[in-house]
């Protein structure tokens, strides 16, 4: 999932891509390096990002949506977005999944219109909102804890009408956690695969991998990022949202390659 964010203040690329035609570009750039979706946003959801009203949000990303799907790309478009009016435009203009990091707790219109699309969703966990998540976050057991609530809003989507077979299901890296918190979602993230849906992972350049390598602008951050959509996928994780598709999709293809390979003991020539 390559992320293509139509933000001034997103904290890793706002505001390269506000031209909707450089967007565009962007997209199909992030498809030929080898995404199958693209994530189009229109409103950052770093610590501490302001709330934008609905009418610039729709502003910023209905004409990259509208280019892309115009453009022949190939990938399905996902629209991050927690405002049910935004979602509907983008699932009208071609887009497929919507992605919620508020988990259809943000607008009680958004299950509504996710179900009469039949479109997927991304129902991840955030602690609080962008401006407060970060404020000494705690939990009694983070992955318990989670994965109770990706479970409770599960169930909710089911009953609102949206099909079990399109719910996808997001732990929140970085949404309202520490440092700790994020290696322990990493380190134990097999165990939300007991929940049924296929596990989004979004460690992209932040900042939880600055505090551990030092790195502190997050164009440095690609090796770490790496690192931990690999880990990722050997804990059963299946979708990456990242902004280096490159080197993130030839990792994974390495690291599926070598864990289902049909090893023999037989030698190889092949290097």
């Amino acid at each position: 999932m390559g992320v293509v964010n139509v933000t001034p203040d997103s904290f890793s690329d706002g505001g390269r891509y506000l031209d909707a035609a450089a967007a565009v570009a962007h997209g199909r750039s992030l498809v030929a390096e080898g995404a199958d979706i693209l994530d189009v946003g229109g409103e950052s959801t770093r610590p501490g990002a302001p709330a934008v009203p609905e009418n610039e949000e729709l502003r910023r990303v209905m004409p990259v949506i509208e280019g892309l799907i115009a453009s022949g790309c190939p990938a399905r478009i996902s629209i991050d977005t927690s405002k049910s009016g935004v979602a509907e435009r983008a699932l009208r203009a071609g887009a497929t999944l919507v992605n919620d990091v508020t988990a259809l707790r943000g607008d009680p219109g958004m299950a509504g219109v996710i179900a009469a699309a039949e479109a997927e969703c991304c129902l991840m966990h955030m602690l609080g909102d962008p401006r407060t998540m970060q404020d000494d976050p705690r939990y009694d057991d983070v992955v318990g804890d989670i994965k109770a609530f990706l479970g409770e809003r599960m169930r909710f989507a089911v009953e609102a009408g949206i099909a079990l077979d399109r719910i996808l299901l997001d732990p929140g890296i970085g949404f309202g956690k520490t440092v700790a918190h994020n290696l322990e979602l990493l380190a134990r993230l097999g165990e939300f695969l007991d929940l049924g849906r296929p596990v989004v992972i979004g460690t992209s350049r932040k900042s939880f991998l600055g505090a551990l390598t030092g790195r502190e602008s997050p164009d440095d951050r690609v090796a770490a990022t790496v690192a931990t959509c690999v880990l990722a996928y050997e804990r059963g994780a299946r979708i990456f949202r990242v902004h280096d598709v490159a080197p993130v999709r030839d990792a994974l293809t390495v690291t599926g390659a070598t864990v289902s390979a049909p090893w023999t003991t037989r030698t190889s020539t092949t290097r």
